[in-house]
């Protein structure tokens, strides 16, 4: 091998060595589980929705939820809507990975469709409340917990007055529960800011966090 005038001596063994090595590098990649989470009203849902679009090969978690359907949601994408019975004998099998009632409804993370998910080598995105993210992080502790924060109260009560499918009461208290989630920030990795009319800021910040930790050295393996 010639560098500049200079004939440099390589051997075969150096070179298979090193393309082994090399091998190993690209084979290191490990499925991972990232959770998405963050006060209520901070926008989760709109940022998972425009993360599908640059994410196609990875798994997004539909959860199951108890809680009346959006006009604009469809069943078995934005969620799984199950009536009190269905979730109940869910929760009797066994086929959540956490579950918890959150402002009087019950949500929870379907065990097998993540499960499948990584044995075909697909990461997985779960987006939960800041009180499954917790949970779902002590059942595997090598997932990257990835925190949406508002840019300030006001923008969040905002979003969530905004929403006009609560009472006063129940804004009130929506808006308080929110405030106490948001200083739980704290127990993630990573932390992004959804602005106003920062949508796709807010998504790039969390796709590149994504590319990120795929390329990190250690790849830990992710069994649930």
């Amino acid at each position: 091998m010639r560098q500049g005038n200079i004939m440099v001596t390589v051997t075969d063994e150096q070179v298979r060595e090193g393309d082994q090595f090399i091998a190993h590098l690209r084979g290191r990649r490990r499925p991972r589980v990232f959770i998405i989470s963050g006060p209520s009203g901070v926008g989760k849902d709109t940022v998972i929705d425009r993360l599908r679009e640059i994410e196609s090969d990875t798994h997004f978690a539909v959860t199951a939820t108890t809680r009346p359907k959006r006009a604009t949601e469809i069943d078995g994408t934005h969620y799984f809507f199950l009536s009190q019975e269905e979730f109940t004998n869910s929760v009797s099998d066994g086929e959540f990975l956490e579950f918890a009632s959150v402002y009087g409804q019950r949500y929870g993370v379907p065990k097998s469709p993540v499960r499948a998910a990584l044995q075909r080598g697909q990461d997985v995105v779960i987006k939960i409340d800041v009180q499954g993210a917790a949970a779902i992080r002590t059942l595997i502790p090598d997932s990257v917990g990835i925190f949406i924060a508002p840019e300030s109260m006001q923008s969040l009560y905002l979003r969530l007055s905004a929403r006009k499918t609560d009472d006063p009461l129940v804004l009130a208290r929506r808006f308080e529960e929110a405030r106490h989630e948001l200083l739980r920030a704290q127990e993630f990795d990573f932390i992004v800011f959804n602005e106003t009319n920062g949508l796709l800021r807010a998504v790039d910040e969390i796709g590149a966090i994504i590319r990120a930790v795929r390329s990190e050295i250690r790849q830990p393996e992710i069994a649930i």
